[in-house]
């Protein structure tokens, strides 16, 4: 039988204390899932941080790991992000070897995005980018013609904006 997969992002609320990172990091890939992206930051209680996590998986596996997560005596909390009422947003750096010839063309895609070029040195340019992950991913591929040297994302971080229709 065939299981749909898809991409699916949780949220993981935990204590703030030395190796929990490692510790649900370590629990998915002894599962064997892998990782798309992953961030974590401190939040509005010192004691919490959130780790954000973009895995790939059918349903079935995606809710053990869930439950799995959950059992961590670390993990204060996990949410699955539903993407109907969730924002997300990521940070992409670009360098790209560019000619003056070149130079107008990508000025061009880079206001087309609403990106800004953070760095320019006679040989190269540096962009940033903050969007979805699907924008930041229409924009490496536009970039592809060029010349690109480095990418670098932060992953994505995601925030639920709204309750839940009838909540």
């Amino acid at each position: 039988m065939y299981t749909p997969i898809k991409q699916e992002i949780v949220s993981v609320l935990v204590k703030n204390q030395p190796n929990v990172l490692n510790r649900v990091t370590s629990l998915y890939g002894r599962r064997g899932f892998n990782i798309d992206s992953l961030t974590v930051s401190p939040t509005n209680d010192p004691g919490l941080s959130r780790i954000t996590i973009a895995f790939t998986a059918s349903e079935t596996k995606m809710q053990q790991i869930i439950t799995q997560t959950e059992k961590l005596e670390v993990v204060e909390s996990i949410t699955l992000m539903d993407r109907s009422n969730s924002l997300y947003r990521e940070l992409l750096l670009l360098k790209v070897n560019a000619t003056a010839e070149q130079r107008s063309a990508i000025k061009e895609i880079v206001e087309i995005y609403r990106a800004k070029i953070v760095d320019l040195t006679r040989a190269s340019m540096i962009i940033e980018l903050t969007g979805t992950p699907e924008k930041l991913n229409a924009f490496v591929d536009m970039m592809s013609e060029f010349d690109v040297t480095e990418v670098c994302r932060t992953g994505v971080a995601g925030i639920e904006s709204h309750t839940k229709k009838g909540e």
